[in-house]
């Protein structure tokens, strides 16, 4: 019986510490809504801030892809696409994480439609971390990206010289950012 007790008591404490990270997570969460600019195609610039869509990855401006055996800027048509998918649109995005750039990861929706998740649909980014199905649709509609042949951008990216925003060192950088967004003072070098 005893041990029961244990075990129940164990559980019960793991419940209340993930129903604490759900809350805590909720309130540390950001809103920012209004006109874009576009920056790339998995970045735009809102109310001041470089914002990262999260859950996807755009081909960088310059990288080239090919299509029916020529090669084409893959990278500017995804910031095209993404342009066009906003239009004149308000755009709201939601997100509580930045990147080692500094750029807040937001989910983000104009007119009822989730930009990240359409991006991914329509071929002009790739799944990262979210969005497989929408990207295995892409896929086998041969859209965007998936009408030739190309590098993922990350690996483009760190066959360019460009440092992966993953592992040991992406993590460490990732959490320091978050703990500095989190400090109440601003500092002058802060910029990123």
């Amino acid at each position: 019986m005893g041990r029961a007790l244990n075990v129940f008591g164990v559980i019960a404490l793991f419940g209340l510490v993930a129903l604490a990270a759900a809350v805590l997570d909720e309130f540390s969460m950001q809103e920012v809504a209004g006109r874009v600019r576009v920056v790339d195609g998995d970045t735009i610039m809102l109310a001041g801030q470089r914002i990262r869509l999260v859950g996807m990855d755009a081909p960088e401006r310059g990288q080239s892809c090919r299509r029916d055996g020529a090669a084409y800027d893959c990278g500017e048509q995804a910031r095209l696409r993404l342009v066009a998918l906003i239009g004149d649109g308000e755009v709201a995005c939601r997100g509580n994480q930045r990147d080692r750039y500094g750029r807040l990861l937001m989910r983000c929706v104009v007119g009822g439609t989730d930009v990240n998740a359409a991006m991914v649909r329509a071929g002009w980014a790739v799944a990262y971390g979210d969005y497989g199905s929408e990207e295995r649709k892409a896929r086998s509609e041969a859209t965007g990206l998936w009408a030739g042949d190309f590098e993922r951008p990350g690996r483009w990216r760190t066959q360019q010289g460009s440092i992966a925003d993953i592992g040991p060192a992406g993590l460490a950088s990732r959490i320091w950012l978050r703990v500095r967004s989190l400090w109440p003072f601003e500092r002058e070098d802060d910029d990123p």
